[in-house]
């Protein structure tokens, strides 16, 4: 291979992969539970948070550490959900053969 296939495929790679990056960012996933929704982006990005009266009452109640979990929980999931589809949209990439260096 000469030097100007590898500038060739290097400067694809780039592409492909700004394009890829492109797509993940587009991803979007939201989990509810407990009064607490939450909303993230593929960038791994938060871009939304809901929390209900419900789940403000663990707090009035003097449960804050209920409320912290539950929390901690639906972020947990969501961020998850997120992991999970990046992962799926970069296998199809590699199985469809769009990656230089998945052939």
């Amino acid at each position: 291979m000469g030097m100007l296939d590898q500038v060739k495929q290097a400067m694809q790679m780039r592409k492909e992969a700004k394009r890829l990056q492109a797509e993940v960012e587009k991803i979007s996933c939201s989990y509810n539970n407990g009064g607490i929704s939450i909303t993230a982006r593929g960038d791994f990005s938060i871009t939304q948070v809901k929390i209900s009266d419900e789940a403000l009452e663990e707090i009035k109640a003097g449960k804050p550490e209920r409320f912290e979990t539950m929390l901690k929980n639906v972020i947990t999931a969501v961020l998850g959900q997120v992991k999970e589809r990046s992962q799926q949209l970069m296998q199809q990439a590699m199985k469809e053969g769009n990656l230089p260096f998945g052939k």
